[in-house]
């Protein structure tokens, strides 16, 4: 295959590629930097023999995408208060659109708990339908081991099942509903969801310099949402250990939760937004069991 018309077929598979590794390593830079490396491997190897063009170079994304994600582990990144988005940013657009696409912004950020072989053989096989035998090799496993590691991964994203699951139930609808209204800044809708009573935290980092970080009573927090539709709409329900709340996660990186507390009347009583890495860390971040986002 000429060096043209095997540029072309890269540029082809680019999209493909492209939610391979942002799926794999959870950030567009990271991503944009593998494919990059998958195009210079590509563009230098004798491709005449490869019968399965497309599966090849999915193959050598998903290795150099499973190197990157092993790096970052190492390195154990984390966001600091410089680091940390600010309402009006627009943070990764492109990540966006590969979230709104291919991915749900609540399964990005429960992909961040999973080791580097337990991500790539869950994404690959449930997300890109790779047999398991290819994400062997990938993983330098057997085909019998990935499938183990991908079983692990689904048990720590999936909630199990528990006692008060028809309570939790419906409180995710609740909170799906906050979040919707929250975005749409529907005042009358979060009024009937708000207890009178409600109160907000939130921690300083998240708000502008002199900015409230309490705020209590139904009225004063519905307004308070017209402030942040931008930030609402980077945010997913989840359930944070076992209780559903909220992660905001501008591109599927994890910035803040949202723990939210009822009333026995079904209404949300309290609301606290915590930026707090420690937290974040000790945390169990599932996906409700409806799988909606």
């Amino acid at each position: 295959m000429d060096s043209e018309t095997l540029a072309r077929r890269f540029d082809e598979l680019r999209p493909h590629l492209m939610s391979v590794a942002f799926q794999v390593v959870g950030s567009m830079p990271d991503a944009e930097d593998v494919i990059q490396a998958v195009w210079l491997k590509v563009a230098s190897s004798d491709t005449r023999a490869i019968a399965n063009l497309a599966g090849w170079i999915t193959t050598i994304t998903t290795r150099t995408a499973l190197d990157t994600l092993k790096a970052r582990h190492r390195r154990r990144e984390t966001l600091t208060g410089d680091d940390l988005p600010h309402e009006g940013e627009t943070s990764g657009p492109d990540a966006e659109v590969l979230l709104a696409e291919s991915v749900s912004r609540a399964l990005l950020v429960v992909l961040e708990r999973l080791s580097p072989a337990e991500r790539v053989a869950f994404v690959m096989h449930d997300v890109f339908a790779m047999p398991f035998d290819e994400i062997g090799s990938i993983l330098d496993r057997t085909a019998a081991t990935s499938k183990k590691l991908a079983s692990r991964a689904r048990t720590k994203i999936h909630a199990a099942p528990a006692p008060a699951s028809s309570q939790v139930a419906e409180h995710t609808k609740i909170v799906r509903a906050f979040l919707a209204a929250s975005r749409g800044s529907d005042i009358p809708t979060l009024l009937e969801l708000l207890a009178p009573d409600v109160i907000r935290t939130v921690d300083p980092i998240l708000v502008a310099p002199g900015a409230s970080t309490v705020i209590r009573g139904a009225a004063e927090v519905a307004d308070e949402t017209r402030q942040f539709t931008t930030r609402a709409k980077k945010a997913a329900v989840v359930l944070i250990d076992g209780e559903p709340g909220v992660v905001i996660a501008p591109s599927g990186r994890l910035l803040a939760l949202m723990t939210i507390s009822f009333n026995l009347n079904g209404q949300i009583r309290r609301i606290d937004i915590t930026a707090d890495r420690s937290y974040h860390d000790a945390a169990t971040l599932t996906l409700p069991t409806d799988g909606g986002e």
